[in-house]
């Protein structure tokens, strides 16, 4: 399950762990113009853990996703 939601300056997506035990924390994911973050609650450190990644770096991502092992390099579109 997720949820989308729409902010003045960001786009905040929720991530719900509904698989099967033991069950994640929540993702929450902020999509700013120029950086993405992933935030996750840690409950050994008592603290959110968070990534931030560049648009491009997404981006790659979420190509990588869909590929099989190897090297890859994207080229921008002209």
């Amino acid at each position: 399950m997720f949820t989308i939601e729409h902010e003045f300056d960001a786009s905040v997506i929720t991530l719900v762990d509904e698989g099967k035990s033991p069950l994640r924390e929540d993702v929450t994911v902020q999509a700013f113009a120029s950086v993405v973050t992933f935030e996750q609650w840690d409950a050994r450190t008592n603290t959110v853990s968070k990534i931030s990644l560049s648009p491009e770096q997404l981006r790659d991502l979420t190509i990588a996703l869909n590929l099989p092992e190897g090297i890859y390099r994207t080229t921008p579109k002209p």
